[in-house]
């Protein structure tokens, strides 16, 4: 597998070489930044944990040097930021039991540039080479503009695939942005009721960014736990945590469909859902 830029890196926390761990993947997920796939693709995590028939493998595109930082890492520089997110990371795919962790490495201004087609031609290839079942990346309704632009160029690099090289399914998953606006039938729901423990450690290992100043382990393990309880109002709960995500598979299954139009379909048919209601009531 070749990528554009010489300094992307791939990490294999087992003892396979780099081809074979790709080619085993079963689960892939794509997100801009080092702790995103913890935080947004805990079911593909969850699936693949310990087993010997399915494997997860994640992508950051991003390089992490643009940060925030507090407390002991106020003083880091850029370069001294990227080097401890990419240790955390790794550790958090040997805590995690990753087939591999790759890192592309690019600014986030490459992410955004629509004109910059280099990071899309590397999902082309890493998904060639893995060839997943199910994708994971950011929802296109985020409010982190480096994570819809990650979802972007994912969309349009299934799209360059033969129809036989795309996955099965694709989705944009909760990070900056909560979806349980997306009406209920057309929301993905994913059970993570197990294995908290392996949940918690994952989103602690980023350091730099918990102890930094950003308490992503408490809010995402507290989304996921209200998630679960606010699901649905009038029945009793199945499940301890559920992570929601937008099922984008329309978007690769018909490469013609508008990226646009689709994501506004879902806000429309939620602001319909609230004007029903209310005049019901009035």
């Amino acid at each position: 597998m070749k990528l554009v830029q010489t300094h992307s890196k791939i990490f294999i926390p087992g003892s396979l070489d780099a081809e074979k761990s790709l080619a085993r993947t079963t689960h892939l997920a794509i997100g801009a930044h080092q702790d995103d796939l913890e935080i947004m693709a805990v079911d593909g995590i969850l699936e693949c944990f310990q087993r010997y028939d399915k494997w997860f493998t994640g992508v950051v595109l991003t390089d992490g040097r643009g940060s925030p930082r507090s407390g002991v890492y106020a003083d880091y520089t850029d370069e001294e930021m990227m080097a401890i997110r990419i240790i955390e990371q790794e550790n958090a795919a040997r805590i995690g039991d990753y087939s591999a962790q790759i890192f592309l490495d690019y600014p986030s201004s490459a992410v955004k540039d629509r004109s910059d087609q280099d990071p899309v031609h590397d999902l082309e290839n890493i998904i060639r080479a893995t060839s997943p079942e199910v994708i994971y990346t950011h929802n296109l309704a985020d409010k982190h503009l480096t994570h819809i632009g990650v979802a972007v160029k994912t969309v349009q690099a299934v799209r360059n695939l033969n129809p036989g090289e795309r996955p099965k399914k694709l989705y944009g998953c909760e990070v900056w942005r909560t979806l349980d606006w997306v009406m209920d039938d057309e929301k993905a729901a994913f059970n993570c009721s197990r294995k908290v423990s392996l949940q918690t450690a994952l989103l602690g290992v980023f350091d730099s960014q918990v102890s930094g100043g950003k308490r992503y382990d408490l809010a995402t393990m507290g989304r996921r736990v209200a998630n679960a309880t606010y699901f649905a109002s009038h029945d009793t709960d199945e499940t301890t945590g559920l992570t929601f995500a937008m099922d984008l598979t329309p978007l690769i299954e018909n490469p013609s469909m508008d990226i646009v139009s689709y994501v506004q379909g879902f806000i429309s048919r939620f602001a319909k859902n609230v004007e029903t209601l209310i005049e019901s009531v009035l």
